[in-house]
């Protein structure tokens, strides 16, 4: 009779366990479709800020790969602008916040409920960029015209006048000029002595 009770209180028990593993497995389906409905309502606001964004999109030239505006998967889904940039719809499901990873953390760019005051946001910072771009690419064209010493870059007048080389002296008229000098030498030494020896003899009188 003990033994009767000990099993069908054994048997309760697994009916048990039975029931509530799957009432477990049901609530998990549950959440999960909850999750995959939150995640397609995020896609599907998503898409609609590309679709603000679309002029904005055709706009760029052909073959720039700077920026990407495409929307990736996964359980947030993000519109993506370029590598660091991107729009992700914020915990009320409701808010676009516009987002840029930077090495201090992330930096929230804008908020709003409205996809067209967002796409405004999106197309000023995509402007930005290709400012920046265009400065960085022409600051780079500078440098590699840059001559390598501008101390000594000859100017337009130094290419059209070629420059003079000193004229070479023969070795006779150097030694004229020598010669010259040791005459004007001696004549100065000679007036000098004979200057001490005046003085000398008016000194002795």
């Amino acid at each position: 009779m003990g033994e009767g009770k000990d099993n069908v209180a054994s048997l309760m028990g697994t009916k048990r366990l039975a029931d509530a593993v799957r009432q477990a497995k049901i609530a998990a389906a549950q959440r999960s479709d909850v999750i995959v409905d939150i995640r397609e309502a995020d896609r599907a606001r998503l898409e609609i800020l590309a679709e603000e964004l679309q002029p904005v999109i055709d706009e760029l030239p052909d073959g720039d790969d700077s920026f990407d505006f495409t929307v990736s998967g996964g359980i947030h889904p993000r519109l993506w602008v370029d590598g660091t940039a991107n729009v992700v719809m914020a915990r009320d499901r409701r808010t676009y916040r516009f987002v840029r990873e930077t090495r201090l953390g992330r930096l929230t760019l804008a908020e709003s409920t409205e996809a067209r005051v967002i796409a405004d946001h999106v197309t000023d910072y995509v402007a930005e960029r290709i400012v920046e771009r265009d400065r960085a690419f022409a600051a780079d064209e500078l440098v590699g015209e840059r001559p390598a010493n501008p101390s000594r870059a000859r100017t337009s007048k130094d290419d059209e006048e070629p420059l003079r080389q000193p004229e070479k002296r023969s070795k006779a008229t150097d030694f004229v000029i020598a010669l010259v000098w040791l005459m004007i030498g001696a004549v100065l030494g000679a007036g000098l002595l004979l200057a001490i020896a005046s003085y000398q003899g008016v000194a002795i009188r």
